[in-house]
């Protein structure tokens, strides 16, 4: 990409601006200790609460707090965060082609359109009908009315027949008679009357199936150019940059004209982020999609691929990271240097991992966490949730403001409807709801109502994001409380229970994962009816588990709870806060009672390696994205222009006065790359909002 392109690209990202993550060092007791407790709440330049921290949600303890850490600017751009799909076999998902040149038909001249018209013509009055077909055909209609169709088809005439067919069985069976009889080349509908009209056919309506496949042959022939036999799915790689994977599900619904849920996808991406993954699609013809590249703008779709199944949520191993982090600095009392602080930082999470938290984007951008509003949905409080969800927020999405004052002030639903962007889709849902039961004449509101007609993927993420905070609440102390050891009622997932054991309905005995909200699913991986089982304090002495074993629930009516009961009434003691019970976890309402799930609490990453770069300008390119190296390769290979630079993931060091450090390592699903970046510099991750979006 030359220099212009870089910089169009970036005005692109107008109104995202980049800030840099605040240093937080432990204190002397802290390192002594090898275990430090994040007290600091991330503060904005004029020292205001900058949303909700970490310690809101759970989030306050570092693996090697002894090791210090680094500041630097995550997501500047969005070229600087690269997320590649790990598929089920283990395979990284890159863009390796931009689908195939479908091939041009030759143009006709005028006077040779006329002549295979001539030809066409003299070719139907030679034609004759089957005789088989014919005597089919004369039992039915009757011998004038056939004569008639010949007719229609050698002299390109019309007729109706004169015998009505009120059976619908009867009509379809004729129609495919027609078309059988007189080479798909005759177009029969039928009348109001349930007559026949027939006519030749303007243009080749209907083309027989060995038609097609050969016209879809290439040079080897072999169909589909070169994809092989058609099959019930088509899976593909996209390529997008700067958008959702569910808008670019959206728009490629819209331009196949196909309903979204027909688009399908392993997991969820980073917006703000260049990534690839796989999709699928059902009943689409291969160069439906790969026409699409003509009008696409930041999406590229390749690896087009036949199969019999489509791709469901959850399969996948996990994502493969590639992260720029600008503008390094250590603290200016420090004894190490930045490379040596890489070395052992990186060297201690390949080792040990990280605390496996649920990353901040969990629990949403705004000044009020998702979390809070799932508490209140798990308390039943059902006006408290709206207000909640339509209160007047400092940080929220500015465009919504005056909506939100409008209804602080007025609880004037229709008034604040129509200042309320479309985006804010569950405030809206709640307004529209509002507005019928105002003009109705209804004196009070009803808020549970106005809940339910909340998106169902949106309104059960609030009591998911309470799950998460409860999980990462009970982490953080399960770490205080006996750091990296095993203990004996410590949970592990039973692979002899899992493989062996029915769908149960509930209980504490058994642990059956049932949440269906897209989102939650991806984190569920494949747990579906997943069992666990505390270890003994035997298994702990003879070494055969690990940290690395160990799972924590969280609160639902179908898991398991830690059968140590310091543990288990960390569960107690967090809820009890909030007036819940991690014991009682079933609701009336089916979309807010929650069955639980498991999540490791240590999670390892494979292969993370650093590099360290130097440059000058705040917009230059640290890592080159799968496009960009497709179209420098191909260009090298076809003997065009292309950039020597851009031929490899890492262009060459430059040099320059500002410092940075590329990050590439593999996470699971469900993992967040910001927590493994927050043990590794030992930042506050809530201090920014475009930095939390970084789950694998």
């Amino acid at each position: 990409m030359s220099e212009s392109e870089d910089r169009k690209r970036e005005r692109d990202l107008s109104g995202e601006k980049s800030s840099e993550i605040e240093q937080v060092e432990p204190s002397r007791d802290e390192h002594q200790n090898k275990k430090s407790k994040l007290e600091t709440v991330a503060q904005n330049t004029n020292g205001i609460s900058d949303g909700i921290s970490e310690s809101d949600v759970g989030i306050t303890w570092f693996l090697t707090p002894q090791l210090p850490g680094f500041s630097g600017q995550i997501k500047q751009r969005y070229t600087d965060f690269l997320v590649n799909e790990i598929d089920k076999q283990g395979s990284v998902v890159h863009l390796t082609d931009k689908g195939f040149k479908m091939p041009k038909a030759p143009k006709k001249s005028k006077s040779e359109e006329a002549e295979e018209e001539k030809a066409e013509l003299e070719k139907r009055k030679a034609f004759t009908v089957d005789p088989e077909l014919r005597a089919k055909l004369v039992e039915v209609l009757g011998e004038s009315d056939v004569a008639k169709i010949e007719d229609v088809y050698k002299n390109v005439t019309k007729m109706e027949t004169s015998k009505k067919f009120e059976d619908k069985g009867e009509r379809t069976q004729l129609h495919q008679l027609l078309r059988a009889a007189f080479n798909n080349q005759l177009e029969s509908v039928t009348s109001p009357e349930n007559t026949f009209h027939i006519a030749l056919a303007t243009r080749k309506s209907r083309v027989s199936r060995k038609d097609l496949i050969d016209r879809t042959k290439d040079a080897n022939g072999v169909e589909n150019w070169g994809y092989g036999p058609s099959k019930e799915f088509v899976h593909f790689t996209a390529y997008k940059e700067n958008k959702d994977t569910m808008d670019v599900a959206n728009i490629l619904a819209r331009y196949l004209r196909v309903p979204t849920r027909v688009i399908r996808y392993a997991g969820t991406k980073d917006r703000r982020a260049i990534t690839c993954q796989r999709m699928s699609v059902s009943k689409i013809g291969v160069e439906r999609l790969n026409a699409l590249n003509r009008v696409l703008k930041g999406v590229v779709l390749g690896g087009f691929k036949f199969e019999n199944e489509s791709l469901s949520l959850g399969d996948l191993q996990g994502n493969e990271f590639t992260i720029a982090i600008r503008d390094v600095k250590v603290a200016e009392n420090s004894t190490l240097t930045f490379e040596k602080i890489l070395e052992e930082g990186c060297s201690s999470i390949q080792k040990n991992g990280f605390i496996n938290y649920f990353g901040m984007q969990r629990f949403g951008t705004f000044s009020v966490s998702t979390h809070e509003i799932g508490k209140w949905i798990l308390l039943g409080d059902w006006k408290k949730v709206s207000d909640l969800i339509l209160a007047e927020q400092e940080n929220v999405l500015p465009i919504s403001k005056e909506a939100r004052k409008v209804w602080s002030e007025t609880q004037d639903a229709e008034a604040a409807l129509n200042k309320m962007p479309r985006q804010c889709v569950a405030e809206s849902a709640l307004l529209n709801c509002f507005v019928e039961q105002q003009t109705s004449g209804s004196s009070t509101l009803d808020y549970f109502q106005a809940i339910n007609k909340i998106p169902r993927n949106l309104r059960t993420m609030y009591g998911h994001a309470y799950q998460s905070y409860v999980w990462n609440a009970v982490a953080s102390k399960r770490i205080e409380l006996f750091g990296l050891e095993i203990v004996a009622g410590d949970l592990i997932l039973d692979d002899g229970l899992n493989q062996a054991s029915e769908p149960c309905n509930g209980g504490e005995d058994a642990a059956t994962v049932k949440e269906d909200d897209e989102d939650f699913a991806e984190d569920l991986r494949e747990a579906h009816f997943e069992r666990a089982r505390p270890v003994t304090q035997e298994e702990v002495d003879s070494g055969k588990y690990s940290i690395n074993d160990v799972v924590l629930p969280s609160p639902g009516f179908d898991v398991v709870y830690p059968g140590n009961e310091t543990l288990r009434q960390l569960y107690v003691e967090v809820m009890s806060k909030d007036g819940l019970d991690p014991f009682d976890m079933r609701r009336k309402a089916r979309d807010f009672s929650l069955a639980g799930s498991y999540r490791n609490v240590i999670h390892k990453p494979a292969n993370i390696e650093y590099k360290i770069l130097h440059y000058s300008s705040p917009t230059q390119q640290l890592v080159n994205t799968d496009l960009e190296i497709l179209n420098n390769r191909k260009g090298k290979e076809n003997g065009q222009r292309f950039m020597k630079d851009k031929l490899n993931r890492f262009p060459d060091d430059k040099g320059g006065e500002s410092t940075a450090v590329i990050l590439t390592f593999k996470l699971g699903v469900s993992a967040y790359a910001t927590m493994l970046l927050r043990e590794l510099m030992k930042v506050e991750s809530s201090r920014r909002g475009d930095m939390c979006g970084v789950r694998s």
